[in-house]
């Protein structure tokens, strides 16, 4: 029994942080996991510009609700799930996953949690679990699993090395410069025939 381990930003999604600088015009929350490593220092860098700037998570929820799924996101997610299981992990929160969740037909998805005061302020953030992509896909091998992957950026170099089969999608030039063992693509077509293939 094989499951498909999937990104969601920048894979399924567009990134919801560009998203949110590019409708709040803070060109500093571009910076994503392309460009940083390290996943908690990233989020409280976050955190405190969202606060210099007043921001909560209606104002972010507000963005969210305009993102659509990328085009054929959805139709190769469809024929994906009729060839196995998928999973969604994502180092997103489920506080911004939810409406994406309903454009991509409810897909089971792994992810984390925001603290959020009552007025609105994000004041924290709980991960699910330490280096949560590659914990999952280890905990699922432990249970009899065999697991392929996919995604983007730096934090999915651990799941993606750690299955059977495992594909960097629309990443980097220098992600893909540092993984040149990894096969990389570009559309949906491509993935899904690879990982047809691994199955």
């Amino acid at each position: 029994m094989t499951i498909t381990c999937l990104d969601l930003e920048g894979v399924l999604v567009p990134e919801i942080w560009i998203a949110f600088a590019e409708a709040s015009g803070i060109p500093e929350l571009k910076r994503t996991t392309r460009d940083e490593p390290d996943y908690n220092k990233l989020m409280n860098w976050r955190l405190s510009i969202l606060k210099e700037h007043g921001l909560g998570l209606k104002e972010i929820q507000a963005v969210i609700e305009t993102i659509d799924p990328l085009t054929g996101a959805k139709e190769f997610l469809d024929k994906l799930r009729s060839l196995c299981q998928v999973i969604i992990i994502s180092d997103t929160f489920t506080q911004f996953a939810a409406p994406l969740m309903k454009k991509l037909g409810m897909p089971t998805i792994f992810c984390n949690t925001l603290e959020v005061a009552e007025n609105g302020e994000v004041t924290g953030f709980k991960m699910r679990c330490e280096k949560s992509k590659y914990t999952t896909v280890k905990a699922l091998q432990s249970i009899g699993y065999e697991t392929i992957a996919s995604g983007d950026s730096y934090n999915d170099l651990g799941m993606i090395r750690a299955s059977k089969a495992g594909f960097l999608f629309r990443s980097t030039d220098k992600i893909k410069a540092d993984n040149p063992d990894l096969p990389a693509y570009e559309s949906f077509d491509d993935l899904l025939d690879a990982i047809e293939k691994a199955l």
